[in-house]
């Protein structure tokens, strides 16, 4: 089994709600996807979908919002936890992966 925390901002929180209009309560998964820039092994990154879970690794609510990651996935982070905070530079979410 893969060790795996997700800890998100109440700013990134925020950002999530305001950008995609979300209503209360809602699902946001953080799954793998090919290419993209800044993800946690080469030629992969983070992608982002409101959808109902089917297989939870780990997860974390907030605000009436469930953000979590697929078991199907959890290969992605190699024992290595998710941050998810807010770069007000850029405007947007940041990820982070710490080792856990």
């Amino acid at each position: 089994m893969i060790n795996l925390k997700i800890t998100i901002t109440d700013e990134a929180v925020r950002w999530y709600k305001e950008e995609l209009e979300l209503s209360d309560p809602t699902y946001i998964r953080f799954h793998v996807r090919y290419g993209g820039i800044g993800g946690n092994i080469p030629g992969f990154s983070l992608g982002i979908s409101l959808e109902e879970p089917s297989q939870i690794h780990t997860s974390i609510e907030k605000d009436f919002v469930t953000f979590y990651i697929e078991e199907s996935d959890a290969w992605y982070f190699d024992n290595k936890d998710l941050i998810i905070s807010f770069d007000k530079q850029i405007n947007e979410p940041q990820f982070t992966y710490k080792a856990a």
